[in-house]
């Protein structure tokens, strides 16, 4: 699947996912993402054929025909959120597994520490032209 706009793939049960899918719906002035929780039909196709996703536990960014997941996926989406937030593209220096390592922690506490929805979040009707 092609797309002009990268698509972020996130786990839409997930409270912390969706606290930074509004993250980035707030800082992207430029609207330049869509997004699609895992769980949907888009999410699902995306990532069917790819043998390194690591299931809901990952954030995801297809861009270019691309694949991209956990830390390299978060730092590519905030060089594109602008000013300040593009400095932190700066942490793609530090080797993946450092990185991943972070990430890795972060995502097998999130349940734990933010909670987890019973259904996806469902996108206002301002926000429905970013989700697919």
């Amino acid at each position: 699947m092609e797309a002009e706009k990268p698509i972020v793939i996130f786990d839409g049960h997930c409270n912390f996912c969706n606290a930074s899918v509004n993250f980035i719906l707030e800082r992207d002035h430029q609207q330049a993402f869509l997004f699609t929780p895992n769980q949907g039909d888009t999410g699902k196709q995306l990532l069917a054929g790819h043998t390194t996703p690591a299931g809901t536990e990952t954030l995801y960014l297809w861009e270019n025909g691309r694949l991209y997941e956990r830390s390299t996926a978060v730092l590519r989406i905030a060089r594109r959120l602008g000013f300040p937030w593009k400095l932190l593209y700066g942490f793609i220096l530090i080797p993946p597994f450092i990185r991943d390592g972070v990430y890795n922690f972060i995502a097998r506490n999130r349940y734990r520490w933010f909670g987890r929805r019973e259904h996806c979040r469902l996108p206002s009707p301002a926000e429905q032209a970013r989700f697919i």
